[in-house]
């Protein structure tokens, strides 16, 4: 997973509250590889009408925004479903980062697993956020190491888990955390397997 340390991206402001994981990719696209790009699928009943044309006057379908690497949105963003397709819609579209007052939590997990920042911000901290970018300011820095994300002369602070924001900084997902302690848990286990030498032989004929 690549790390995350600092990025400046076109931002996108997706003023809605409570986008949910069945807007981020409907269900109906779940059978899909993900090899055919789920960034096809992202918002997909927002994006594109009955016929599968694009709907113009969507955010993400304006030329500002088609290239975006980061969102604003508002509160409850990836609510609903644990599906981790969300994320992959997302991430194999570009976003890096999601700013929103909070997250559905298994959606921040799942985030985090992918390399996509959930930054939690204010509520006053979102309007401000959004006031800049409808001010026509399309960048977006990010500092997960200082936590703040600024939009033109906005700067902000965000909020992340500890442990969250250490995985992301170096590129982790739960295995590579794990691994990260390998040396203490070999030698719990071998002073586990000293202490019950009766598991000797279940440990030698696994």
């Amino acid at each position: 997973m690549e790390a995350f340390t600092k990025i400046k991206a076109p931002a996108c402001p997706l003023d809605l509250a409570n986008v949910d994981t069945d807007q981020l990719i409907p269900a109906r696209f779940m059978k899909e590889p993900r090899s055919v790009g789920y960034d096809n699928f992202l918002l997909y009943d927002l994006r594109f009408d009955a016929k599968g044309d694009p709907i113009s006057d969507f955010v993400l379908n304006t030329d500002t925004n088609q290239s975006c690497k980061t969102i604003v949105s508002r509160r409850n963003f990836g609510a609903g479903s644990s599906r981790e397709a969300a994320v992959y819609a997302l991430v194999d579209y570009g976003i890096r980062c999601v700013v929103a007052p909070s997250f559905g939590d298994i959606f921040s997990s799942n985030s985090v697993n992918n390399g996509l920042v959930p930054a939690i911000v204010s509520e006053d901290d979102c309007d401000r956020l959004f006031a800049a970018l409808n001010g026509k300011v399309r960048e977006m820095s990010v500092d997960l190491a200082e936590q703040t994300v600024s939009i033109g002369e906005v700067s902000v602070s965000f909020d992340i888990r500890p442990v969250w924001k250490k995985k992301l900084l170096n590129g982790w997902d739960d295995i590579d955390l794990t691994l990260q302690e390998a040396k203490h848990i070999q030698s719990f286990q071998e002073g586990y397997f000293s202490r019950f030498n009766w598991l000797s032989s279940f440990k030698t004929s696994a």
